[in-house]
C-alpha cells in the first residue's frame, strides 16, 4: 500500500495545482480561501506531504468542491472498470482512516473505508453540499454524528444522510469499523 499511498499522495498534490491553475488562484490566495497556509501547500502541491482529510476538506470547499469530489478527479483516470488492483487508497496520516475508491468514474462513488478502532474524521457540512449520501456497515461499530444526532450503527445497518450539516465518524472499538459510503451528486 506504501506504493500506491505515495502515487495518490503525488496525485492529489498535481489535482490541487491543477484546480487552483483552472481558476487563476495564486498559492497565497488558494490559502486565504482554504485557511492552509502556502508553505504546507506547496509542499502538497510538490507530493512531499500526505494531507490530513481535514485539510483536503478545507481545499476541497475553498474550491466549491466536496473531499469525495476533489479526490475522485485526483484518483481516477477514466475507463468503465476499476480493478482491484488499480482502485486509489488513500491513508489519512493523521487518523489512519484508509479510504479505497471502488467504483469507476460516474456520478455514482462508491468508497470503502476502514477507521481505526478509537479513531475520529470530522467533515464540516460543507463538504456534504450537492451530494446524497449512504452509509453502509460491513464491520465493527460506528458511531456517526449527523449535527446534534448520534446514529450508533452496528454490521449490517445503513444511513441516509439528511440535510448537510457537521458530521464526525468515530469507531468506538474494539475493531476498527469497516464501511461502504455510496454517494451521488445531486
Amino acid at each position: 500500500m506504501a506504493d500506491i499511498s505515495n502515487d495518490i499522495t503525488s496525485t492529489i498534490g498535481r489535482r490541487i495545482r491543477s484546480e487552483r491553475d483552472l481558476r487563476g488562484w495564486s498559492l497565497a490566495e488558494l490559502a486565504e480561501r482554504s485557511a492552509v497556509s502556502k508553505a504546507m501547500l506547496s509542499a502538497m502541491e510538490r507530493g512531499m506531504t500526505s494531507p490530513t482529510a481535514a485539510l483536503l476538506v478545507r481545499i476541497a470547499s475553498a474550491f466549491g468542491m466536496t473531499l469525495s469530489t476533489l479526490i475522485a478527479r485526483a484518483e481516477m483516470q477514466g475507463g468503465g472498470v476499476s480493478r482491484k488492483d488499480e482502485q486509489p487508497v488513500w491513508r489519512d496520516p493523521a487518523t489512519g482512516y484508509i479510504r479505497r475508491h471502488l467504483s469507476p468514474a460516474s456520478p455514482l462513488e462508491l468508497i470503502r473505508v476502514s477507521l481505526p478502532a478509537g479513531a475520529k474524521v470530522n467533515f464540516p457540512a460543507a463538504s456534504y453540499a450537492f451530494i446524497k449520501q449512504q452509509i453502509w456497515l460491513i464491520g465493527g461499530r460506528l458511531d456517526f454524528t449527523e449535527g446534534d444526532v448520534v446514529h450508533r450503527l452496528e454490521p449490517g445497518d445503513c444511513l441516509a444522510l439528511g440535510a448537510p450539516s457537521d458530521c464526525i465518524f468515530h469507531a468506538p472499538g474494539p475493531e476498527a469499523a469497516e464501511y461502504l459510503v455510496a454517494l451521488i451528486r445531486g
